[in-house]
């Protein structure tokens, strides 16, 4: 093995299987996979790697994985699956068709607050002036809450959403994550032409004949070209499910800040906020200070945190 001073530093671009791809700080893309069983690097993570020993082929070793800042992921009752690592902030994408899910939304925005990760919320679709609305007014607790809520029409006006969400992701990395069909792969484009062509070459690199749908890949905004560049976007595959099975039930009200902001207010330091007397919380709720459908995933998700695994 080489000495540290050998070994080049380099950012993870994508990954599939134990192989992923390392950008070095020239700009320069190799692929490389993990020495031994260490663990697994996650498209963000800043690594030390070595390139091939000549003759051993042309596949690049990662030695380490650098100390995180921050790792975004899901995890269920069988699997843990990471999106990424090192955020900025996270741009959820929702339409207002076909209608997103406000547990879905909920779930992976107390994701993003346990990760200590800024979350957005981005509608997209405005121009349908109807469901849009509709959408829109699903949205008020949120709006209410300290998450920008973003509205978008990224097939009927790209031009002024391309200046705002310039303005947005500049100087940051930023993921972006929602279901499919809510124009992920609409805005990737949008913010990175030809992001679907280089996402087609990495994944014909890997050997994985995967695409957007199916991979995390990173790209540099083609304003930030040159190095040190800043301003990184994350794309993600969709998703139907949203575990948040590395969450304890105490911790859940604290994820959700229009829960915290009464949680203070408790008789009891532990309250569930589900039943004892002297609740902020309910006291809240009863008042219309709080969503009674917020609310509700609230005791939805704290039943669910707190049933005993069953495998």
């Amino acid at each position: 093995m080489q000495q540290a001073a050998d070994v080049d530093q380099g950012l993870v671009v994508a990954t599939h299987g134990r192989h992923c791809v390392v950008e070095s700080p020239d700009g320069e893309r190799r692929i490389c996979t993990p020495r031994g069983k260490k663990s697994q690097a996650v498209v963000g993570d800043r690594v030390l790697w070595q390139p091939p020993t000549p003759g051993q082929g042309d596949t690049g070793t990662v030695e380490k994985v650098v100390e995180r800042r921050n790792l975004f992921y899901r995890q269920d009752e069988l699997r843990t699956k990471s999106f990424a690592a090192n955020l900025d902030q996270i741009l959820m994408l929702i339409a207002a068709e076909p209608e997103f899910s406000a547990m879905q939304l909920s779930r992976a925005l107390i994701a993003a607050e346990a990760a200590g990760i800024t979350p957005i919320i981005g509608l997209n679709k405005s121009d349908l002036v109807e469901p849009f609305g509709r959408a829109w007014e699903r949205l008020l607790p949120y709006r209410r809450m300290k998450y920008g809520v973003l509205p978008l029409s990224l097939t009927a006006s790209p031009d002024a959403d391309h200046e705002e969400l310039s303005k947005l992701l500049r100087g940051k990395t930023t993921l972006v994550l929602g279901p499919s069909g809510a124009g992920k792969s609409t805005l990737i484009n949008l913010m990175v032409p030809g992001a679907l062509a280089l996402t087609g070459e990495i994944s014909q690199a890997l050997n994985s004949g995967k695409h957007t749908t199916t991979s995390t890949s990173f790209y540099w905004m083609p304003d930030d070209s040159a190095p040190p560049r800043t301003t990184g976007i994350i794309d993600s595959p969709g998703f139907q499910e949203f575990g948040l099975y590395h969450l304890q039930p105490p911790q859940l009200a604290a994820c959700m800040p229009d829960i915290a902001a009464h949680a203070g207010e408790c008789k009891f330091y532990n309250c569930s906020h589900l039943h004892e007397p002297g609740c902020g919380v309910r006291t809240a709720l009863a008042a219309g200070e709080i969503d009674a459908h917020r609310y509700k995933i609230y005791t939805e998700l704290h039943a669910e945190l707190s049933q005993p695994p069953r495998y």
